[in-house]
């Protein structure tokens, strides 16, 4: 009987030994991780923090990139995105009448043609300049607004 108490005992300190070495381990990976958490916090302490001014050129660049794109669908689909109905409702609030942006079939520069009663005028010189100049800017604007 008393064989059968000592192996008791053994099985109580193996099972002991088998927590404090998994206890040790467990405490040994946290101890890892903090230490590499420290490392990391301070080198981003260390580094300069983002310019402003580069963030501010980057989105500047990207809304570009996306307007240009924007445009291209305007002109390009006849089928209208969201965000270019919006635009071609705000030039005709603001110029008072429809324009249609057409690229000629000789690969040209695109048209733009405004919609009047007599039919489709295409506008030539400072009023084309003008209005391809506000379409840009609103198009820079739904873009801006609409990015995060």
């Amino acid at each position: 009987m008393a064989d059968t108490n000592n192996q008791g005992r053994t099985k109580t300190v193996n099972t002991q030994s088998a927590r404090i070495r998994n206890m040790l381990r467990t405490y040994g990976k946290q101890l890892t991780s903090a230490k590499r958490l420290a490392r990391f916090k301070q080198a981003m302490d260390a580094s300069p923090p983002p310019d402003d001014a580069a963030k501010r050129a980057k989105r500047r660049q990207m809304v570009e990139r996306i307007a240009h794109e924007v445009i291209e669908n305007l002109i390009v689909n006849t089928e209208h995105s969201p965000v270019v109905a919006a635009i071609l409702n705000q030039m005709e609030a603001e110029f008072g009448q429809r324009f249609i942006f057409e690229y000629p079939l000789d690969g040209g520069d695109v048209q733009i043609l405004r919609d009047t009663q007599q039919g489709p005028q295409e506008l030539t010189g400072d009023a084309r300049n003008k209005v391809m100049r506000r379409l840009w800017e609103i198009t820079l604007s739904k873009v801006d607004d609409t990015m995060l």
